[in-house]
């Protein structure tokens, strides 16, 4: 039988009058499935995907609604019900501090499995668990070629594709928090692969954005398999069609998408694989490969 999964976003902790007892809680069960991933690596198309799949689309589903499916960890406003006092979102040991109760509840629902997008490591922040295994079923992990993951972050984030390919072997980097999101804590690129694949405490899919890209009939199927849900063929194929980049860049051209940075022209801007041979120096590339060799080549990545 399938898992019973959320058909919207859960709902805030309902504001009691002074003096109400509050009403029981469910317990906190493994219900939460990360869908992992460095920035820039595949995360949004994945989501893109499932939401068109699991709502059983015969249209396309708004881009700007893919949040149904696979609720951000760093979204200010899914943290600040659980604050008791005004949060701020820059306020990376608040965040932290509150982040508990705010996994703890998306796991107590009705779903028997609560999707959760995440750009964080597994791994501590300052102390506290980012991934928490008592609440976790599962996951599954999109990796793209590092120095691909390089040009679209610099596009994204308003720098170069060499400072990105400097930030991505930084064992320190973070995504600093502020009025769009709380903190984000990346550390270098082998490390934040290496937290998610490693580990076999916690069944990992591993899908890498270029087998996506060629064959994602394949790919998607994997990844239904993995989560436990029924694979229908036709539903399959429309799925997948309704979430091609064609379909999600039309979309952006039409709508825009909620997503986009403010330092970005677009959020779909070219898609495919291989762009960094015209964006980034040899001797860039050369030097990431050094410190990165090993994990590069282990999911089949060369320079």
């Amino acid at each position: 039988m399938a898992p019973r999964m959320p058909t919207q976003e859960p709902a805030a902790p309902a504001r009691k009058p002074a003096g109400m007892a509050p009403s029981p809680r469910r317990a906190a069960k493994k219900a939460l499935y990360w869908l992992a991933s460095y920035p820039k690596s595949g995360n949004t198309w994945t989501r893109i995907f499932l939401a068109n799949y699991l709502f059983d689309r015969r249209t396309p589903m708004p881009i700007n609604q893919v949040h149904r499916i696979g609720m951000g960890d760093a979204i200010p406003k899914a943290y600040a019900p659980f604050a008791g006092r005004p949060f701020n979102p820059a306020d990376q040991m608040q965040a932290l501090e509150i982040r508990p109760r705010f996994l703890s509840s998306l796991a107590s629902g009705n779903a028997d499995l609560m999707f959760v997008k995440t750009h964080n490591a597994r791994t501590r922040a300052h102390g506290h668990e980012l991934v928490p295994p008592a609440l976790s079923r599962g996951a599954a992990y999109i990796i793209r070629h590092p120095l691909d993951v390089a040009c679209s972050y610099a596009r994204h984030y308003g720098t170069t594709p060499d400072e990105a390919c400097t930030a991505l072997s930084r064992d320190d980097h973070v995504i600093l928090g502020g009025d769009d999101a709380v903190t984000q804590y990346l550390g270098d690129w082998s490390d934040h692969v290496r937290s998610w694949t490693k580990p076999r405490d916690l069944p990992v899919l591993v899908l890498r954005y270029e087998d996506l890209l060629n064959d994602p009939t394949a790919g998607f199927t994997r990844l239904l398999e993995h989560i436990g849900v029924p694979v229908v063929e036709e539903r399959l194929a429309r799925a997948v069609r309704f979430s091609s980049f064609d379909e999600v860049r039309a979309q952006e051209d039409k709508a825009g998408f909620i997503e986009k940075s403010p330092s970005a022209e677009r959020f779909f801007h070219a898609g495919g694989s291989g762009k960094w041979r015209e964006k980034i120096s040899p001797e860039s590339a050369a030097a990431f490969a050094a410190k990165h060799r090993a994990v590069m080549e282990q999911h089949g990545y060369t320079v």
